[in-house]
């Protein structure tokens, strides 16, 4: 794996090279992961996947669903990119589900607790490098005590988050010299210590000490840090790593914050918030060309305009509102009744499968009627729509227009913001 930068302005713009067993892989920075469940992109099957565009090439595995298939992947013997029918893709396994938030209190300084679908799983960094052996990832995050919560935890917990994060590291780091079926995999570690800045940058400085492939910046999911303090701690974070070695962040999904992380040096990010989206019922809509065509423009305004009203200018809005609280400026929801009339596609202009094949009433039809085809025509959409938009920030840092790209997207947020306030 090698990463090449182009510059590193407002962002770094680049590419790693050489990912994958057979070292043809690359990956576009500033970048995504392919969410995933157990190998499987949600609702997607592997031939409709082929339909979405700009699918990343490296995809993300949840450890807590392959933990609990060990066995038989061990028995199996070749890895899980065989087993899970993608033999040549490039796996990042991490150690939680972003969709899925893990209980507090329960990691010790020999173990991290992992939650899956038959419940906690107790990770001694010796049993976790086993299921690692027998995954076979081409990137792995290292085993991490990341339960600070902000402002439920002190120094005290902050530091023992860091040591116990830095003793998982060397144990792990051991144990793959030591492991043939891991000399092609490269270990991401992580960078704890919770909102405390001290904590996170010795955290950042002991774990460049070590040869790790890359870093991750973990602890900065959910909301409970204050943004502009998860913002300084990122940016004080990276200043500590080296150049030369991608650096992952876990739990930042929304365009705006993405934007944010970009520019305080992150590059490669999760694609989680396109499948919450889609449980949500919701379709995202943002724009996010900051140079298009006079005709465009022209389309694009009016369908923003019409959009920014659906998010929220009306009654109907403010029950979807109070029935998903999590939904955010940057969609609208297809279960509103408005859309039972409406037979244009989600997003004017989008190419997708499914609005180049079906309308907005269609999809309020199979939602409101339960219809499990609901979710693969919005994932297919979300997922291409937010595919996307990693490629629109990366022409806008080779153009230097991530300005205009952030102050379109910033624009957006806003007005959403203020129309769903105004709903409520």
């Amino acid at each position: 794996m090698k990463l090449q930068l182009l510059g590193a302005g407002c962002g770094r713009l680049g590419t790693l090279a050489g990912l994958g067993r057979s070292g043809a892989g690359a990956l576009a920075l500033p970048g995504c992961l392919l969410y995933t469940r157990t190998g499987s992109a949600p609702h997607l099957t592997h031939d409709t996947l082929r339909e979405v565009r700009g699918v990343p090439g490296v995809a993300q595995l949840p450890l807590p669903a392959m933990a609990e298939i060990h066995d038989v992947l061990e028995e199996y013997k070749e890895g899980a990119a065989k087993f899970i029918g993608m033999p040549d893709a490039v796996l990042y396994c991490s150690l939680h589900d972003p969709v899925s938030p893990c209980p507090s209190g329960y990691n010790t300084n020999k173990t991290v607790s992992l939650w899956g679908s038959s419940g906690r799983m107790e990770m001694t960094a010796s049993k976790f490098m086993d299921i690692q052996r027998a995954i076979q990832p081409d990137w792995f995050q290292c085993i991490s005590d990341g339960d600070t919560i902000s402002g439920e935890v002190g120094r005290k917990r902050a530091k023992k988050s860091v040591d116990r994060s830095l003793s998982f590291l060397d144990v792990c780091l051991q144990l793959q010299e030591k492991s043939p079926e891991l000399q092609g995999s490269v270990m991401f570690g992580a960078i704890e210590g919770g909102d405390i800045l001290e904590e996170r940058l010795r955290s950042a400085r002991e774990t460049a000490k070590r040869p790790v492939g890359g870093f991750l910046l973990d602890g900065f999911q959910g909301c409970s840090m204050a943004m502009e303090t998860k913002l300084k701690l990122i940016a004080s974070v990276t200043a500590e790593l080296p150049e030369d070695k991608p650096r992952i962040i876990h739990g930042v999904g929304r365009p705006d914050e993405v934007l944010e992380c970009i520019e305080r040096g992150v590059d490669i990010f999760e694609s989680f918030f396109p499948f919450q989206v889609t449980e949500r019922g919701c379709a995202l809509v943002f724009s996010y060309d900051c140079h298009p065509d006079p005709e465009a423009a022209a389309v694009l305004t009016q369908n923003g305009a019409q959009d920014m009203e659906k998010n929220g200018a009306e009654e109907n809005q403010d029950e979807i509102s109070k029935a998903d609280p999590e939904m955010t400026p940057f969609e609208i929801c297809l279960k509103d009744k408005r859309y039972q009339d409406n037979f244009g596609p989600l997003l004017e202009g989008c190419s997708c499968y499914c609005c180049q094949r079906h309308t907005c009433a269609y999809i309020h039809h199979l939602l409101v009627t339960n219809e499990l085809l609901a979710g693969v025509l919005l994932m297919m959409h979300n997922f291409q729509h937010y595919f996307g938009f990693f490629r629109a920030i990366q022409d806008a840092l080779r153009d230097n227009k991530l300005d205009q790209l952030k102050s379109l997207v910033f624009r957006q947020a806003l007005q959403g913001s203020v129309n769903m306030k105004l709903s409520q």
